[in-house]
């Protein structure tokens, strides 16, 4: 077959949909990989895997309705002119946009995934601005009329198609729930966790809707009563997302000793086999997937019972959730394992056996593959 994937970044392409790609081409498909950018070198990595990198553009988070339609229509003689068999899109604008332009170029198989449904549907604590719950309506319609098109629709976990498809009464041909995307397990082995002082580590970008705040918030109440713990952060600043933290902000907090930001890294499984405890006290999620790697490399899980983030953690078992924007909550279950450290190494074997089971990018991808009947 002829296949065209349409994602976002090339960087996003390359970080989470290698192993796909890889999967697609060994199976003798030519695969067409659309990203809004290349650098020449991931072109040439994306060449290396035996697949086509090819540029498109659309903005991923305005609204200007006449650029959309126009970046449609050229992604659509885009289309046309390699005739795949199958466009698989991923994210919300590539979904709606890509399925269009699939549409309109006359292409038999069009299949879309979304791994969360975002910031829009992501309920606060000081509840929906009136700005989001337009921008929401918007999307909503926008599916309405791109879902129309499409043959499948996959999901990474239960909450999502309820809260898109059932509550916007959005009708779909067929609907499935894949799980997290997974990961290769093999960059991210067990590892003991250490003896000494309890870790905790939190990864993401630094905005409100990953829970940074809460992280925050309970480190410094931790802090006061074990000054020992120590708590890291890894992940950028999107300084043009309202939600986002500040630089000067993490300055202070870094020297008055309250956490460590070494910042964005690129070795971020050595960060994590040096933590005890992962903590992603997120709003919302598809499936994280920085959860999967702690899982994979043997660390017990503080999350939140919310979609996406409830689907990495039992309870009591390879970790807890708790209710989410709950900084004393989550206080709490730091410092349960403070004072209880031999509950780290069984908690953290059982997320490590869940990792195995559950996020094998081998065994998602092997049924994505067949999904997408490819």
């Amino acid at each position: 077959m002829k296949i065209a994937i349409i994602g976002t970044t090339a960087c996003g392409v390359l970080g989470f949909r290698k192993e796909l790609i890889e999967s697609l081409v060994n199976s003798g498909h030519q695969v067409h990989v659309f990203a809004l950018h290349y650098t020449e070198q991931q072109r040439m990595l994306v060449s290396k895997m035996g697949a086509v990198p090819a540029v498109y553009n659309i903005n991923r988070t305005g609204l200007n309705p006449v650029a959309d339609i126009m970046e449609t229509l050229k992604l659509m003689r885009q289309l046309k002119a390699i005739q795949p068999d199958l466009v698989f899109s991923y994210f919300s604008k590539p979904v709606i946009f890509g399925t269009i332009a699939a549409r309109l170029a006359g292409v038999k198989k069009i299949i879309a995934m979304l791994e969360g449904l975002g910031f829009m549907f992501t309920e606060q604590p000081e509840g929906l601005s009136k700005k989001t719950k337009l921008l929401q309506r918007i999307q909503v319609f926008l599916y309405k009329i791109s879902f129309v098109f499409l043959h499948k629709l996959i999901f990474l976990n239960p909450d999502d198609p309820h809260d898109l498809l059932v509550k916007n009464n959005i009708k779909v041909k067929r609907m499935v729930v894949l799980g997290g995307i997974g990961l290769d397990l093999a960059q991210y082995p067990y590892v003991k966790p250490h003896s000494g002082a309890v870790s905790f580590l939190f990864i993401g970008r630094l905005l409100k809707e990953k829970g940074i705040n809460e992280f925050i918030e309970a480190a410094k109440q931790v802090k006061q009563r074990y000054p020992e713990a120590t708590f890291t952060v890894l992940g950028g600043i999107d300084e043009g997302n309202p939600g986002a933290f500040k630089h000067s902000e993490l300055a202070q907090l870094v020297d008055a000793g309250v956490i460590v930001y070494p910042g964005l890294v690129d070795n971020v499984a050595e960060y994590i086999a040096h933590a005890s405890v992962f903590v992603l006290p997120s709003y919302r999620e598809g499936v994280p997937r920085s959860t999967q790697e702690a899982m994979a490399i043997g660390r017990p899980i503080i999350t939140t019972d919310v979609p996406g983030c409830r689907e990495t953690v039992v309870d009591g078992v390879n970790g807890f959730l708790i209710k989410p924007w709950d900084a004393q909550g989550l206080a709490e279950k730091m410092i349960y394992f403070i004072q209880h450290p031999y509950q780290i190494e069984p908690m953290g074997l059982a997320s490590y056996q869940m990792a195995q089971d559950k996020f094998d990018a081998t065994k998602v991808n092997t049924r994505l593959i067949k999904l997408l009947g490819a």
